[in-house]
């Protein structure tokens, strides 16, 4: 398949996947819009309250309202029809601003996964660690959810099918040591990437954030030459929720992309942007389905599009 080809299959799932979060959002503007000829207060006021409850939270909102009033005065913008192409170009602007475009060139990976249980974090790894072996990655992955039976036996089954070897030991064992030996295998084996779970009980906030600590610092110590990236897995029906468990992790570790799951089964798709917006982290990849190959790498003007045309 040649890359334009499926490019267009991957924005024909993605436009499916948010068609929810976009009979929420955008047919509600163009209600307004029909509604009101005019941009003035009262439409604007309407406006406010359609984002607010489309999960884009206060904060973003009340910057898209901002920079809707300074794009009507320098552009003596009138017609309310123009405002969703002023919308779309704020969010895309926003989400660009905080894309990480530093490359990874000659230098081995650690990328640690962190969320909270039932977010789709096993199964986010095993989708990427098939999107990399794809793209032909040596890959390597480090089953340390050694608290959840069912966390180690899935990602062994995710790893099956993605055929790519994975680093576990039995349930209970304390994950610091599965993840030392799978960066000793890394090591050994001259890995590209080394993808590492991890636990995500927050009923105890603080042992889980410990646990967190104790990972970051072996992997710091033993691997220090490696390019070490922590993505959070977000479970887009989570919808406002999604922000909190951000922020909690944020505290112990220095995220820097986030994986958006079950976009495919929400209307909430809108929390994309208050999370980037609020956190400045950029999202990385999106979940739009249960198939191998439905995690998708994410751009900015793709994902607006499919929410906004």
């Amino acid at each position: 398949m040649d890359k334009e080809k499926e490019k267009k299959g991957f924005f024909a799932r993605l436009k499916e996947g948010l068609s929810k979060t976009k009979k929420n959002l955008t047919e509600q503007i163009e209600n307004i819009v029909f509604a009101h000829r005019k941009i003035d207060d009262e439409f604007l006021e309407e406006l406010e309250e359609i984002l607010i409850t489309s999960d884009m939270g206060m904060e973003t909102t009340m910057d898209i309202i901002e920079y809707i009033k300074q794009e009507v005065r320098k552009n003596k913008l009138e017609d309310t029809s123009e405002i969703k192409n002023v919308i779309k170009k704020y969010l895309v602007n926003m989400l660009e601003e905080h894309e990480d475009k530093e490359p990874t060139e000659n230098q081995q990976r650690v990328i640690l996964i962190v969320g909270v249980n039932g977010v789709g974090k096993t199964t986010s790894i095993g989708k990427l660690a098939y999107r990399f072996k794809e793209q032909g990655e040596k890959v390597i992955v480090a089953a340390a959810d050694t608290f959840r039976a069912a966390a180690v036996e899935q990602l062994k089954e995710w790893c099956t099918r993605a055929d790519v070897e994975i680093i576990a030991s039995e349930n209970g064992t304390d994950p610091g040591a599965v993840i030392f030996d799978a960066i000793q295998a890394a090591k050994a084996r001259k890995s590209d990437i080394l993808i590492c779970d991890t636990a995500g009980r927050l009923h105890n906030k603080k042992n889980l954030m410990n646990e967190l600590s104790k990972i970051f610092k072996i992997v710091d110590k033993e691997f220090s030459e490696a390019k070490i990236d922590v993505y959070l897995v977000i479970d887009a029906t989570t919808g406002q929720n999604g922000i909190i468990q951000a922020k909690l992790f944020s505290e112990t570790c220095s995220i820097n992309g986030l994986i958006l799951t079950k976009l495919d089964g929400t209307a909430k798709g809108g929390i994309a942007f208050p999370i980037v917006n609020e956190l400045k982290i950029p999202i990385k990849y999106v979940g739009v389905g249960e198939k191998i190959d439905d995690l998708q790498d994410f751009n900015a003007e793709d994902f607006v599009n499919a929410i906004f045309e």
